[in-house]
């Protein structure tokens, strides 16, 4: 019998990698167009025209934090 074949353990590991990997193209748009969405909210309420530019930029930062938290914590567990 060949040992190269996956045990049921080594597939649900497998599955449970790529689902948290697939995070990653939800997470980092997400965090962008929250911080856009939050920025041109505040424009409007406070008449300025520069503020959805610092929602873009904290969205794109908390959108890396997270990707690196994320990273980071699967290379951690063993």
């Amino acid at each position: 019998m060949p040992e190269d074949r996956e045990t049921p353990e080594q597939k649900k590991n497998w599955i449970l990698q790529l689902a948290n990997y697939s995070q990653l193209a939800f997470i980092f748009p997400a965090a962008t167009v929250v911080g856009w969405l939050i920025g041109v909210a505040l424009d409007r309420w406070l008449h300025t025209t520069w503020l959805y530019l610092a929602g873009l930029i904290l969205g794109i930062i908390a959108g890396f934090v997270e990707l690196i938290r994320l990273v980071t914590s699967s290379e951690s567990k063993p």
